[in-house]
Formats: structure tokens, sequence, C-alpha cells
């Protein structure tokens, strides 16, 4: 599978889609705030076991941190 992971590509292999949770498991994706986008659509947390991503997605993966 291939897809664009923070505008670059990254090939899956073995997989024909994944979950929001298994990217971030399999990316290492452990920072506490995240937003997830997929092609433009905000993924909730509540939503990561049952948004999948698909061959040709473009996903972004954000951290939020904040600063005084």
């Amino acid at each position: 599978m291939k897809i664009t992971l923070n505008n670059r590509p990254e090939t899956i292999d073995g997989k024909d889609a994944l979950s929001v949770r298994e990217l971030l498991d399999l990316k290492n994706f452990t920072f506490k705030f995240l937003v997830i986008r997929i092609n433009g659509r905000t993924i909730k947390p509540g939503e990561y076991e049952n948004s999948m991503i698909y061959d040709g997605d473009d996903v972004k993966v954000i951290h939020l941190i904040s600063g005084g």
C-alpha cells in the first residue's frame, strides 16, 4: 500500500488498508496531542480504531505543542 504521510511518500508492505491506530503504532507516534487528517478530513481520537487508511490516501499526523 502506498500513501502520502506528512507530505512524503510511504510504502506499507503487506497491507491493503490499516486503521489510524495501526498507523500510529507502526510509526511510533506516541505524542499525547495529535491531529490526524485523512484526505483533508479530521479524525477524532475516538475514531482512530475505525477510521481506515487506504492505498493512495494523503495522511497528516500533526503534533500540537503549546508554549508560552
